[in-house]
């Protein structure tokens, strides 16, 4: 049993002969009757009566039509599916981020999406690179965009933007000018990602350059968030690393005590998509990614100006009990 069966046992229906029905459907009336016969043959059962040039349905005809009618339906419901998505009608983006994006412009870029596709429903998930580099290589998401360096196997990685980390303090004796890793070992350090720890990418960075220069950058405080790492840092307890983008994006919720210095051999946080190598994006996740590079190159073009690569510090604030 065919679709094209399908259709020809309707298109009879409704127009009471084989060669009625095939000059509603362009076809010549032998070929539209020799595959109704074919079905007939399938089924065992006749869904018509011959009379005349014309056709009565049997009871066994009445009941095919009917089950024709509603999976010819739902072929269609499924089509236009497919066609929505390709289409950006319908159909859900599911894109995997760092749990920070949302300092950077990953609201802005779901604002955009939406804007444009407001038929196309948004799921954002992870909570860290490594996180989202796990997911796109087992194909629970097409794909994301994650800090470097990651584990590439599989992969397909698109480095976007650099964004140059700080030594941020609020002590003035620590921010006398651009800081060594041998320095930055030297304080006690407040770091933020501690579920993932040297897993994440930032740490692994500061990890890689502590390990050529023989020093310790182990934290003295680990929290998950980088608010509560700069919150802590301007009531004096230690240092920290930040990234410039995420100045930006925390605007006047950075502690106004807070100062930071570049590093003397300045490092950054490297931005990139990745997808699963060879693999075709949807149209959705495609768009999401242009829109995401749009956002990300305007904020690139930002940070060359501002925030400062340095700003004094006005010492650590009192603690309020």
């Amino acid at each position: 049993m065919t679709l094209q069966q399908l259709r020809y046992l309707i298109a009879a229906f409704e127009h009471g002969s084989f060669s009625a029905a095939a000059e509603a459907l362009y076809l010549s009336q032998p070929s539209l009757s020799e595959q109704v016969r074919r079905l007939e043959g399938e089924l065992g059962v006749e869904l018509f009566h011959r009379v005349g040039r014309g056709l009565v349905p049997t009871v066994a005809g009445i009941t095919l039509r009917d089950h024709a009618v509603s999976v010819l339906a739902a072929v269609e419901e499924a089509r236009e599916s497919v066609s929505a998505v390709r289409e950006l009608r319908g159909g859900t983006a599911t894109f995997g981020t760092w749990g920070t994006a949302r300092y950077y412009p990953g609201t802005e870029i779901v604002a955009d999406f939406r804007e444009r596709y407001p038929g196309v429903r948004v799921r954002i998930v992870g909570q860290n690179s490594t996180e989202v580099v796990a997911m796109v290589r087992s194909g629970e998401l097409e794909a994301g965009m994650i800090a470097l360096p990651i584990d590439d196997r599989g992969l397909e990685v698109r480095p976007m933007m650099d964004d140059e980390l700080v030594f941020a303090s609020a002590r003035p004796e620590h921010l006398r000018g651009p800081v060594t890793i041998e320095d930055v070992a030297s304080h006690p350090l407040v770091l933020s990602e501690s579920t993932w720890g040297a897993e994440d990418p930032t740490r692994r960075q500061l990890v890689e350059q502590a390990q050529r220069a023989g020093v310790d950058v182990d934290p003295e405080i680990d929290v998950e968030d980088i608010e509560a790492a700069l919150e802590l840092v301007s009531l004096g307890h230690g240092a920290t690393i930040v990234a410039r983008g995420m100045l930006h994006g925390l605007g006047d919720r950075v502690p106004e005590n807070l100062g930071w210095v570049p590093f003397a051999e300045p490092f950054y946080d490297t931005f990139a998509f990745i997808h699963r190598r060879g693999a075709r994006l949807s149209p959705a996740s495609q768009a999401f990614l242009d829109l995401a590079e749009v956002r990300l190159d305007a904020l690139a073009r930002t940070l060359q100006a501002s925030p400062p690569r340095r700003r004094a510090a006005k010492g650590p604030r009192p603690h309020r009990r």
